[in-house]
This record gives C-alpha cells, sequence and structure tokens, in this order.
C-alpha cells in the first residue's frame, strides 16, 4: 500500500488483554504531542455495552477516540463492531457476516487521508482469525506498517514474545519497538523477564508501563481515561 503517513503503526500483542488499546491510546497522545494530527483504527472490535445515555459503544473504540480527540460515534474507527466478546471469526460466520480485508483496507485508507498518522489496534493476538483465508497478518502486511509489540509481563510471556516476533518477520514487516506491560499483578521477577526480552528481541525496547494507580485502572464496561493514557505514555518513547 502506497502514501501511508509517516509516524503511522500497527500494535499488536503477546495475546489478548494484555494492554495494547492502552499503549494505542498513549502512542497517539504522543504522535499528537509532536505536532501530528493522529487517530486510532481497529480492523474489527468484539464486545459492546449500553453506556448511560443509552449508545452502544465498545471500550477500545471509544479509547481511541479519547486518545484521538474526538466524541463518542464521531468518524468510523473501525468496520465491523460485533456484539459478543468472543473469537471474531466465529461470531462472524454465527451472524452471517463476512470479516472481509478489503473493506477493512478500504476504512484505513479514509483514515490516511485525512490524518498525518493512524495508529492501527489489533484484536487479539497477531493471528487472530477473520475468515477462512485471512488473518490480521494478512492485513498488517497489506498495510504495510510497521509494528510495535505489546508484551503483557505475566508468565508464558517469553515464549509469547519470541513466537510473535517470528510470525511478524516471516511476513517480512518490520519490528519497529516493543513495549513491556506490567499488568495489574506483576509477574515475579520482573526485571529479569524484561531484560530476558531485551537479550532476544532484535528491535527497540521503547519502554515498560508499570501497573496503573488504583484510582486509574479502567472501570469494566468503559474506556481508559485520559489521564490513565497520559500516565502509560509518560513511560514509553516512540519509535525513532
Amino acid at each position: 500500500m502506497n502514501s501511508i503517513p509517516a509516524g503511522s503503526f500497527f500494535i499488536t500483542g503477546t495475546d489478548t488483554e494484555v494492554g495494547k488499546t492502552l499503549v494505542s491510546g498513549a502512542l497517539i497522545l504522543k504522535l499528537r504531542e509532536a505536532g501530528l494530527k493522529s487517530v486510532g483504527f481497529k480492523p474489527v472490535v468484539a464486545g459492546t455495552y449500553i453506556d448511560a445515555s443509552g449508545q452502544k459503544l465498545n471500550e477500545d473504540l471509544e479509547t481511541l477516540r479519547i486518545a484521538s480527540g474526538l466524541n463518542p460515534h464521531e468518524k468510523s474507527l473501525c468496520p465491523f463492531v460485533l456484539d459478543e466478546a468472543a473469537a471474531p471469526h466465529l461470531l462472524a460466520q454465527k451472524n452471517s457476516i463476512y470479516l472481509d480485508a478489503t473493506i477493512i483496507l478500504d476504512e484505513f485508507k479514509v483514515l490516511t487521508a485525512a490524518f498525518d498518522s493512524v495508529v492501527v489496534e489489533g484484536a487479539g493476538g497477531f493471528l487472530v482469525l477473520l475468515n477462512e483465508q485471512e488473518d490480521l497478518g494478512d492485513v498488517t502486511q497489506a498495510m504495510d506498517l510497521p509494528v510495535i509489540l505489546v508484551v503483557g509481563m505475566r508468565l508464558g510471556c517469553i515464549n509469547h514474545a519470541l513466537l510473535t516476533c517470528e510470525a511478524i518477520q516471516s511476513r517480512q514487516l518490520t519490528i519497529a519497538g516493543w513495549i513491556a506491560n506490567t499488568l495489574s499483578n506483576p509477574m515475579p521477577l520482573l526485571e529479569e523477564n524484561i531484560q530476558a526480552l531485551k537479550d532476544r528481541i532484535f528491535a527497540p525496547f521503547l519502554g515498560a508501563i508499570p501497573s496503573l494507580p488504583a484510582e486509574l485502572k479502567k472501570p469494566e464496561n468503559a474506556p481508559y481515561s485520559l489521564e490513565a493514557l497520559r500516565f502509560a505514555a509518560g513511560h514509553i518513547r516512540l519509535p525513532e
């Protein structure tokens, strides 16, 4: 794909619930602070809730809107919003929906034409399935974006991180950097695990986000607050 704005990235993770949304929002803030008109995008989301005003929302998309300086429902940041929190391709089959990579890429192109940079947050891990032929790795390849890997620091993360790096590199994609995200219950030997990954991931280390303070933790069925995104942004750097 040609004419991708500089400062655009694909954010993937070692698994689901490892902090991709937190990192994506924080990166958007940092890009905006650097003077770029930046926006978030997700190829597909699974899981919605009804807010106090009766609107159906997705917490990841609303976090991206908060980071991007947009109002709820302002601009389409995702072509496929599925109500249940489950594997997207299975929900799509259940509801007779075809998760078409072409539609995803078309909506992505609309945003690249309107913004200086687009931060694309994946769903789950790098190879989450879309349909019988395509996965998110195919979408990332078609977008031709540098990838930032979010490693959720928990038992098993070294294996998951190294396997994900191999999968990204097998698609001839650039790993622009990786971020260690400390989860709510910090793992034993946290610093030693981060060092082990530094020694084995041949891409820039962009920072480690500590566990969010209690007052910044995300409530259930709600986006991250701007304060939580700023906290995370303070512990990471943009790729050079």
